[in-house]
């Protein structure tokens, strides 16, 4: 499989916004989601990583504007956000979603999300969000275990892939965690999708030749709505077609 990018859609109250670090307080407006995932979609994207950041943060959901999404024509969409309950769980999968990530739930109820690998195999990804070493849940707010602790207790479930973000760096365009990212493709075999702090088009380049180790693609969110750099040009990157730098 090719090298993945998938360009964030996070969603608040229908709207398509950015967090700086995770932080609801410092929320930047982006408009009409449907709009942003056409120009993604017609830059070239395959996938979508879509963050219902309402349901995330107990606030009610996204559903409706998730299913208009998915009924984009040639997407996928991988959904994060309140995944924590069969209920939950259920509903993100009905809005017809590629795959869902499960953060929180993951540390909490680890018994039931091993229920719900099995069950759906690749369809579930673990999200592992990441300050220093310390996996965050609630919507970032909470801190709680080891991050490489629990890649041993999901690989052992059988685990299809994990999400990693290094959340002090997500939406500060300071760059990707290269060495945090190394490290935990080091403790697994399973590929890992990596976020937070793309910036510009050779922290594309550089999270791609990592794909062999196991860094199968990687989520972009500030830099392509702050106009760093497009999908279309990301992709031209890691065809050959466009230099970077």
């Amino acid at each position: 499989m090719s090298f993945q990018l998938l360009p964030a859609i996070d969603l608040k109250a229908g709207r398509s916004v950015r967090l700086y670090q995770g932080e609801l307080s410092q929320t930047t407006d982006y408009g009409d989601p449907i709009i942003a995932a056409k120009k993604f979609l017609d830059d070239g994207a395959e996938w979508l990583h879509v963050v219902d950041l309402d349901a995330a943060f107990g606030h009610g959901d996204n559903s409706e504007v998730i299913s208009r999404l998915s009924q984009l024509a040639k997407v996928k969409i991988e959904l994060s956000g309140g995944i924590r309950d069969n209920q939950t769980l259920e509903r993100a999968l009905a809005t017809g979603c590629e795959r869902v990530n499960i953060g929180t739930a993951a540390i909490e109820m680890p018994e039931w999300v091993g229920t719900a690998i099995a069950r759906y195999g690749d369809k579930i990804a673990i999200s592992i969000d990441v300050r220093g070493q310390k996996v965050a849940t609630r919507g970032w707010t909470e801190s709680a275990g080891d991050i490489y602790d629990l890649i041993s207790h999901f690989d052992h479930l059988g685990c299809a892939r994990y999400v990693v973000t290094d959340i002090e760096r997500d939406g500060t365009l300071t760059g990707p965690n290269i060495e945090l990212l190394k490290k935990v493709i080091s403790r697994t075999s399973r590929p890992v999708i990596a976020s937070g702090g793309i910036a510009q088009l050779d922290d594309v380049k550089t999270l791609s030749e990592l794909h062999q180790q196991g860094i199968e693609g990687a989520i972009i969110g500030k830099a392509l709505y702050g106009g760093s750099f497009t999908m279309r040009e990301a992709l031209a990157v890691l065809s050959g077609r466009l230099p970077y730098g």
